[in-house]
């Protein structure tokens, strides 16, 4: 026959909401704030008869009488991506340690798989859900919100919708990358990249243009690539943008991976000057990774704090969770919290000028 909860409590001389509490999801290695009221000897004393007991606690059955999971959904536009990977690393960090788990999932940047996602997840009876969108459509949140879901949006904002959100200031992110370009003396500054429908390509380009603008520069509508967040995008821009008459001789990179072709593109056409120690453009790109400094063309790099990011969207869904518990949350219908994060300027360690 399995051990019982009252099982643990007599061979530890507790009671069983003392063990309730020291097993609470997220007790191991650390204390949670349901165990913080444990001392650490009875702790140990609880831990020790559950291990000699070979008890596990039936979670299931707890979360029916708590009518909680303790699971939050988390939704991503794509899953092999190292700055959401990033982001899930924070949220995980955070929910963890408030005694949660995470359940992710891949929207596959489809609306319809979206949809579809956030259906199947709502049906697991999650707590909440933390959402990166893959388009600028929303009503499907905000339904599901409006119905009692607490949900908070990350990386990006989805307009026509009161739902909180957790982002970069990518508008200043790349303001201050392309006036950097500018402080080197550039003034053909091509921006490459982006889906426009979704914010944070929009916020990234009109940085770049309000930079241009404050230097009384107009842009050459052949400046403008727009189209793409991935590493084919950024390759075939690069090459459309080369084989120009007058080719720009430094670019904005919306992101990583869209970065990521254009180097490739250098690198696959020779795309270097006569000396070949130096590209024949330079790029300064939004998000930094592990690979940065290997990027030959890279002349300044934007950093997101994307853990970050992860951590404090999963403090803000905690928040709302016990907002709707507390029955607080009706005050907040009517408007959104929007968290930007700033966004670091540098260049990459390897240069040395």
């Amino acid at each position: 026959m399995g051990k019982t909860l009252k099982d643990v409590a007599l061979l530890a001389g507790v009671s069983t909401a003392t063990v309730s509490r020291v097993l609470a999801p997220g007790y191991s290695g650390a204390f949670n704030k349901a165990s913080s009221t444990v001392s650490e000897k009875t702790r140990m004393k609880v831990l020790s008869a559950t291990e000699e007991l070979g008890y596990r606690m039936n979670h299931a059955a707890r979360s029916l009488k708590r009518q909680s999971t303790m699971m939050i959904a988390v939704l991503f536009p794509e899953l092999a991506n190292d700055f959401f990977m990033d982001v899930a690393e924070g949220i995980e960090k955070e929910l963890y340690a408030e005694g949660y788990s995470m359940l992710l999932s891949s929207s596959l940047n489809s609306v319809e798989e979206e949809k579809k996602r956030i259906n199947m997840l709502a049906g697991r009876t999650v707590d909440g859900m933390l959402v990166i969108p893959a388009s600028s459509q929303g009503n499907h949140f905000q339904s599901l919100s409006d119905r009692g879901m607490p949900i908070v949006l990350v990386d990006r904002i989805v307009e026509g919708t009161n739902l909180d959100s957790v982002t970069s200031d990518n508008e200043e992110g790349t303001f201050n990358l392309t006036k950097a370009l500018l402080s080197d003396g550039f003034r053909r500054i091509a921006f490459v990249g982006g889906e426009i429908t979704l914010s944070s390509a929009r916020e990234r380009l009109s940085g770049y243009a309000r930079a241009l603008a404050d230097a009384g520069i107009e842009p050459e509508p052949s400046w403008i690539c727009l189209g793409g967040m991935k590493t084919e995008d950024g390759y075939k821009h690069m090459g459309k943008l080369l084989k120009n008459k007058n080719p720009p001789d430094a670019m904005v990179a919306v992101n990583l991976l869209v970065h990521l072709g254009m180097e490739r593109y250098l690198l696959d056409m020779n795309g270097f000057s006569e000396t070949n120690s130096k590209p024949s453009v330079v790029i300064a790109g939004f998000d930094e990774s592990g690979y940065t400094p290997f990027l030959p063309a890279c002349r300044y790099i934007a950093s997101q704090d994307a853990v970050g990011m992860g951590s404090r969207a999963g403090k803000r869904i905690i928040e709302k969770i016990r907002e709707k518990k507390n029955h607080k949350d009706e005050s907040k219908k009517d408007s959104e919290l929007i968290i930007r994060l700033p966004v670091t300027i540098s260049r990459p360690v390897y240069k040395t000028a």
